[in-house]
């Protein structure tokens, strides 16, 4: 029997997926990969397709909704999602069998955990993110977000373990070769999150029973890990080592809260 834990098959633009066990309890938060390449990445954690107990989906861009209908059919197992993002995969043919509607915010039980919703700004429709409570510790996950709301505050004020979007570093995105337009909705209210954002909220909601506080969804053009670790790691007071990276290729392994 697992204790309480999570990993990343991998975060980035090319593909997000995030696993989350408690007890007897395994779900994942996205497929952002085919479903052979998330296969392979859930091996490199010892899973396997058919242990995932249910996905929930955050929004529909394909680097997070790609492969969700497929491993979701190989695993047998349900799919949470909103009804907006429903809608949005349906409309792309890539809408899962078995959906299950989440009712706005309200708290709901998968297994060992306790999941909670709650909406984040972002360019998608009904997009939204969650925190995992075991009975005692929770994990509260955040990325796809364009500015921080008081419903995030709340949301993550309480948890154990944050992965937190660091999405890009203000001058290197600035200064970088992508097109206005594109830059322009990265830095929109509806876009992502900055390092020096993510410090912010981190400074505001972390506490001094936090355990682990994960750096996620890095742009491999428009950041570091090492900017991203000094961003968080000033917020707290901490070195700069401490704080984790979830990279595109490798994720992260299991921290266990």
């Amino acid at each position: 029997m697992a204790g309480f834990r999570f990993a990343s098959l991998g975060s980035g633009s090319k593909g997000n997926a995030w696993v989350v066990q408690a007890g007897l309890t395994t779900v994942l938060v996205d497929c952002g990969f085919g479903s052979r390449e998330a296969t392979r990445r859930l091996a490199r954690l010892g899973l396997v397709a058919e242990s995932l107990g249910a996905i929930l989906v955050t929004h529909e861009h394909s680097d997070h909704g790609r492969g969700v209908a497929r491993l979701a059919a190989m695993a047998r197992c349900p799919v949470w999602l909103s009804h907006g993002s429903h809608a949005m995969l349906e409309a792309q043919g890539a809408a899962p069998v078995s959906a299950n509607i989440l009712s706005g915010q309200a708290v709901f039980a998968l297994g060992d955990l306790e999941i909670a919703p709650y909406p984040v700004p972002h360019d998608a429709r009904e997009p939204m993110h969650f925190t995992f409570f075991d009975g005692v510790r929770r994990f509260g996950l955040l990325t796809d977000a364009g500015h921080v709301t008081p419903r995030i505050e709340a949301a993550l004020g309480d948890c154990s373990a944050l992965a937190l979007e660091c999405n890009h570093d203000l001058d290197l995105l600035q200064a970088g070769s992508y097109p206005v337009a594109l830059k322009r909705r990265i830095l929109g209210p509806y876009g992502h999150l900055d390092n020096t954002a993510a410090a912010a909220l981190l400074g505001r909601v972390g506490g001094t029973g936090l355990t682990h506080v994960v750096a996620a969804h890095l742009s491999e053009r428009n950041n570091a890990p090492e900017l991203a670790r000094a961003a968080l790691a000033g917020a707290l007071g901490c070195d700069d080592a401490w704080i984790g990276v979830a990279d595109q290729e490798t994720g992260l392994d299991w921290r266990e809260i």
